[in-house]
């Protein structure tokens, strides 16, 4: 049940950091639920090594820390996505 849970959650914090990233987005959607994925690990490392790990009743900060990380990682990947794309058309 675990990596469900990752997914979706990776699915939902891609779909949010897209949404708040401006301009469009070329990376496709199974890619942007990786970087989500991502954002959501690096977030709760974050939050582990700053000591909010786990509170009681709903995890604001962590929360907060999972999509700040997912909008860097989704933002950066959508960057390295478009240059590879890029260099793949003018090659052709």
């Amino acid at each position: 049940m675990g990596w469900l849970w990752a997914i979706i959650v990776g699915f939902v914090l891609g779909l949010i950091a897209k949404a708040v990233i401006p301009g469009k987005q070329h990376s496709p959607l199974w890619l942007t639920t990786i970087f989500g994925i991502l954002g959501a690990i690096a977030g709760n490392a974050i939050a582990r090594a700053l000591g909010v790990e786990a509170t009681r009743g709903i995890d604001w900060t962590r929360h907060l820390f999972q999509l700040v990380a997912a909008i860097i990682i989704v933002f950066l990947g959508d960057m390295l996505y478009t240059a590879t794309l890029g260099r793949r058309k003018h090659r052709i």
